[in-house]
């Protein structure tokens, strides 16, 4: 019912041993595309929304149809044959034949409407060979995936986004969308007038050697989905495993920076302190000597007329005033007018000096402020790490540290490709 599929060989672009190129005319051919063009028309736009979502080249994917073709999780594409009878029943030459091509014909009319998660890209009814039969090759596919590209191929999801919803190792969702399928040839064979012999019905007419062959041959298909099945999985639990990765670098990436910014922060939240304290400490010196200075000054600044007294009775008052008095208090006006502007800087100093203790202080005030907020974003990101080392726990410690290497191996051959890269263009540009 199903098979490996060979594009080529359906669409007759060479003639096996078994065909007859002189009945090749008969054969149909329902459609025969790229396979590729097919997969830019699925996925193109899946792929640019996931590549711009991705942080590091290594992780962009350059060319879909060639990840699924060289990956093992899927095949690019699955074929599913059909055949009525055999060549004694239904040989290809005979009405009987003919009428099993005309019931294929039917059937593949509604296969694509059927069954619309399947891309169908090549379809051919072969009649130059023994028995009619229909090869149907198809993309399966879904949309709205959590994982990888949001638009993707996975045979499993596509067939339960048919309503398979698998079961048992023998019920797995292939299996139970074959038996489906025959259900729906077996009713337009039937109205034809053709009764569906279900042999698997008859095993004990089987001879022992054959039924253990069926036997084995159902086992290993079981196998083979169990197999597909668990490739998924592994690859969907790899992709959480490199998404907890990343998250958990930028994590590490990030304590480490909080830690150096809080002890910067630290550093230079001291130092204002220590500069604030000298300032105080200066401004306490200061304060005491600007204010006896200011008092002196005030009583000392005015003109000499009003300071000096009256001439007393031995003396004339001109005679005191002009010769005595008066010279030396025009020296001593000089130089307490001296001493006032130097006062009057020393407060611009002390007003310059007290506004930048203030801001000293402020900044003080900041950098408290701001490592606190890191002490506060160190514990939060120590919570996220405990979460990590739970994951670490549920994963193993083996498998984190392999996907770390790998990382790291990545990493170092991304630069060394760019430092090639970049001594190739100094030498040719020399």
């Amino acid at each position: 019912m199903t098979g490996k599929g060979s594009v080529n060989h359906n669409s007759r672009k060479f003639h096996a041993k078994n065909t007859d190129p002189e009945r090749t005319y008969l054969n149909v051919e329902y459609c025969n595309e790229s396979i590729k063009d097919v997969y830019h028309e699925l996925f193109d736009e899946a792929l640019a929304r996931y590549n711009e979502k991705q942080t590091r080249n290594d992780r962009r994917i350059d060319d879909y149809y060639e990840k699924i073709r060289s990956g093992k999780q899927e095949k690019p594409f699955h074929e599913i044959i059909l055949q009525i009878g055999d060549r004694d029943t239904m040989g290809a030459e005979t009405e009987e034949g003919r009428l099993a091509a005309k019931i294929l014909d039917e059937y593949m009319q509604d296969f694509q409407r059927r069954n619309p998660t399947l891309r169908v890209f090549s379809a051919h009814l072969h009649m130059d060979e023994a028995t009619p039969h229909l090869h149907i090759d198809f993309v399966p596919y879904i949309t709205g995936s959590k994982r990888g590209l949001d638009t993707r191929v996975s045979l499993k999801q596509a067939l339960t986004a048919l309503g398979f919803k698998g079961g048992t190792r023998r019920e797995t969702e292939l299996n139970q969308w074959v038996s489906a399928e025959k259900q729906q040839l077996a009713a337009i064979m039937l109205e034809h007038g053709i009764e569906w012999e279900q042999k698997g019905t008859h095993e004990k007419h089987l001879s022992l050697l054959d039924f253990e062959k069926q036997e084995r041959a159902k086992e290993v298909a079981a196998l083979e989905a169990q197999k597909a099945e668990l490739e998924e999985h592994n690859a969907t639990m790899q992709e959480v495993n490199e998404k907890w990765l990343d998250q958990l670098e930028n994590i590490e990436k990030e304590i480490f920076s909080a830690q150096e910014n809080r002890e910067e922060a630290d550093k230079q939240a001291e130092q204002a302190k220590k500069k604030a304290s000298q300032y105080e400490k200066k401004l306490m010196e200061i304060a005491p000597i600007v204010k006896d200075m200011e008092r002196f000054a005030e009583k000392y600044s005015a003109d000499p007329e009003e300071v000096l007294p009256e001439a007393g009775m031995l003396e004339t008052g001109k005679s005191y005033r002009e010769k005595k008095a008066k010279p030396l208090i025009k020296k001593i006006v000089t130089v307490l007018r001296s001493v006032y502007r130097a006062y009057l800087d020393l407060s611009r100093r002390f007003s310059d000096m007290q506004r930048s203790y203030e801001r000293a202080w402020s900044k003080v005030n900041s950098l408290t402020a701001r490592v606190e907020d890191l002490w506060d974003e160190n514990r939060a990101l120590k919570e996220r790490v405990g979460d990590f080392n739970r994951v670490e726990r549920a994963l193993g410690s083996d498998m984190i540290e392999d996907l770390i290497q790998r990382d790291k191996m990545m990493e170092q051959a991304e630069k060394d490709q760019k430092r090639a890269k970049r001594r190739k263009i100094d030498r040719g540009a020399r």
